[in-house]
């Protein structure tokens, strides 16, 4: 892959819109197409937002009405803010993408990056992101007086946090000991060129997703580096880790095209592999015809 530009768009005091930020990654995105620019990866702090893939669910949006941007990444609905360190790499990737093969290498970053700061993350399967692991449920605490025979969490699939007290809101993940997640990825591929990308958690205010069903999961719950370590970190500290570990990995990779099958069984697998990808992944692939 070619070498990787950094562009910062604004941190701390200088948090940018979210909207701001989409507009900023179209014009990217066209300059990246056309062979103008180099692959390039922006990197900034939002102001509170929160964004909704495509596969979002009205479910999984906030009780109260607290308005959603939606987006036109995969994956479900996340929370932006302060504390939070998002990156979009814009790159340009050989036809047909191997979507999945990007989102791999984007977690691979970040579990780099989390390893140098002493937290040991991982992937976890079915479920696009990086992860830190909880105990067995079966070593897990309980909740309120409850066995984890009666847990709601355990055997009620349509168990919603939000409706049942702060014990189990995401944010209170690490207390119960339960898989959390550090940091998100929702990408688009359009034109061969890839959009949107991750967010890690790096000492953010957790509770924000509290009101939300953070990427549609309600068995796990989020975490961040500062929580992690037991003692604050800040954006300024992670950041260039961040970008040493995207640049190796990213411009280390020799991405390849996605294989493709022929014929009409080879079709319809296809055309299953593509939804099971976007369920895994949180990507969205477009690949219009070429003019």
């Amino acid at each position: 892959m070619s070498e990787l530009r950094f562009v910062h768009l604004g941190f701390g005091g200088d948090a940018v819109e979210y909207r701001e930020a989409w507009q900023k990654q179209r014009e990217v995105h066209a300059a990246r197409f056309a062979d103008e620019i180099p692959d390039t990866c922006l990197l900034l702090e939002h102001l509170p937002v929160y964004t909704a893939g495509r596969r979002t669910e009205d479910s999984e949006r906030p009780l109260d009405g607290t308005p959603v941007v939606d987006v036109d990444r995969g994956g479900k609905i996340t929370w932006h803010g302060p504390g939070q360190l998002v990156g979009y790499p814009i790159l340009q990737l050989p036809r047909p993408v191997d979507v999945v093969a990007h989102v791999r290498r984007l977690e691979e970053a970040l579990i780099r990056t989390a390893t140098d700061f002493g937290v040991r993350t991982t992937r976890v399967e079915g479920r696009s992101g990086v992860w830190v692991l909880g105990d067995p449920v079966e070593e897990r605490p309980a909740l309120g007086g409850l066995s984890l025979d009666f847990d709601p969490r355990v055997n009620d699939t349509e168990f919603d946090p939000r409706l049942n007290g702060p014990e189990y809101a995401p944010s209170n993940a690490g207390q119960r000991r339960e898989d959390r997640k550090l940091a998100q990825i929702g990408i688009r591929v359009a034109k061969g060129v890839t959009m949107h990308g991750f967010s890690m958690n790096v000492n953010p205010d957790n509770t924000w997703f509290d009101k939300i069903v953070p990427c549609g999961i309600r068995d796990a719950g989020v975490t961040s580096l500062s929580y992690e370590l037991g003692h604050d970190l800040t954006v300024a500290e992670v950041l260039p880790v961040v970008e040493r570990h995207l640049r190796n990995v990213l411009e280390q990779a020799e991405p390849k095209p996605r294989e493709v099958a022929t014929g009409t069984a080879a079709e319809a697998r296809v055309e299953t592999g593509v939804k099971a990808t976007e369920a895994k992944t949180g990507a969205e692939a477009v690949e219009p015809a070429r003019a």
